[in-house]
């Protein structure tokens, strides 16, 4: 059996949410959020969904997924002039780190409050 999990995050305005992954490389792999209230996009193996829900508070994080990378630093270094720091809705970019468990891992908050965190084995 074949199995994969796609986490579906929140969005308080999928139009907007699409053209803050766009920025940072994914594409719309489904219809336009306006046709289907649903957003599909990707960036290589990579997928997340996203559904509307007009009462996310994005100073509170929604909800959160981890995407494997293989580089987790080049990564970071592609998308840090991309994502602006915005006190309104909590979006951001953390400097990547190296854990103790092996990994080396950045966080990126999105407008809704959603946190991706992003790794790669050291």
């Amino acid at each position: 059996m074949t199995a994969r999990a796609v986490p579906i995050l929140l969005s308080r305005d999928l139009r907007e949410t699409l053209e803050f992954y766009e920025r940072l490389g994914f594409e719309n792999r489904g219809a336009p959020p306006e046709d289907w209230q649903y957003l599909i996009i990707g960036r290589g193996d990579a997928e997340l969904h996203f559904t509307e829900d007009a009462h996310v508070d994005p100073l509170t994080t929604a909800s959160m997924c981890y995407l494997y990378v293989d580089d987790a630093r080049l990564l970071h270094d592609e998308w840090a002039h991309l994502v602006e720091p915005d006190p309104a809705t909590g979006s951001r970019i953390t400097a990547p780190v190296d854990t103790d468990y092996g990994m080396r891992e950045f966080a990126v908050v999105d407008r809704n409050g959603n946190l991706l965190r992003v790794g790669s084995a050291l």
